[in-house]
């Protein structure tokens, strides 16, 4: 008896297992996804069809998905019509300076605020919060005026200036601090830490996660901006990808799968900086519910 009871349960597990396997919501829930998914991603495979495509395929009619012979030389032409190495380069280098230089700025402010006291700190707190509520236009023109006069016009650091530190950074980076405990901080101290090894020994890889989010944003940002580095530049050698781009959209007219093959490549950093923290982005959205 014992033996077929044993059996008769396995049984039903098996069919519970079956049931939730074969769920048709679930089912239709994945299809739902999956066709959210593909209209996201038409846009950028348009793009990407649309670089491969002759000039006259471009303009066919009916629209034509796919090129009857892809163009791959569409990108070498479009990267050789301008110094496009040049301003990858330059946009290279500013973001990766600027994304280093916001999160260290970022997680020191965040661990100041979160884990010490000192006077003024909610007042101070809630005035850098009030700075997230400040749009860009409004600063243009006096972070313009402070660069000019430091004599950083048309200089690397003068285009990395606005981005040198992140407001939502050091929110992000208070708000998944919160989740430490104080405890941790306080054994440390007993077994001789200072300060900065805290920041370092412990600080800094609980934050793996939350830092990986914010460089995601700062990059990706600094990686399209185009307003501050057109004002700021004031030669060609100085040009951003995306300022680079915008002039030659102009001189090409409508050679439109020569823009799209150099907007397909203006991507291509972006897409890998989030496929190599991508794991971290999803911890980092994970444990935003475990805060306390």
């Amino acid at each position: 008896m014992e033996i077929t009871s044993t059996r008769i349960q396995s049984q039903r597990e098996s069919l519970q297992r079956c049931r939730v396997r074969f769920d048709p919501w679930r089912i239709l829930l994945y299809i739902a996804l999956t066709v959210l998914a593909l209209i996201t991603l038409f846009p950028f495979i348009w793009m990407v069809l649309m670089a491969l495509k002759t000039p006259a395929e471009v303009f066919e009619w009916p629209i034509q998905l796919l090129p009857d012979n892809p163009q791959w030389s569409n990108f070498a032409e479009a990267w050789a019509r301008q110094p496009f190495t040049r301003y990858f380069q330059n946009t290279l280098f500013i973001s990766i300076g600027t994304t280093v230089a916001t999160l260290f700025t970022a997680s020191t402010a965040g661990f100041a605020f979160e884990k010490y006291n000192f006077r003024f700190k909610r007042p101070l707190f809630m005035l850098v919060l009030m700075l997230l509520m400040l749009p860009p236009q409004v600063t243009l023109i006096p972070t313009y005026l402070l660069v000019r006069n430091l004599g950083l016009v048309n200089t690397y650091l003068g285009l990395m200036v606005p981005g040198l530190t992140s407001v939502f950074g050091i929110f992000l980076i208070r708000q998944f601090l919160q989740s430490v405990p104080d405890e941790l901080l306080d054994a440390a101290r007993i077994d001789g830490c200072n300060d900065w090894s805290i920041y370092t020994l412990i600080i800094l890889p609980l934050l793996k996660p939350a830092l990986a989010v914010l460089a995601i944003f700062t990059f990706t940002n600094m990686w399209n901006s185009f307003l501050w580095p057109l004002i700021v530049s004031d030669s060609r050698e100085m040009y951003t990808l995306q300022v680079g781009i915008a002039f030659f959209s102009s001189q090409t007219g409508t050679e439109y799968q020569l823009m799209m093959a150099v907007a397909v490549i203006s991507l291509l950093p972006v897409i890998i900086m989030y496929v190599l923290f991508q794991r971290y982005f999803v911890s980092s959205a994970a444990m935003s519910g475990l805060n306390r």
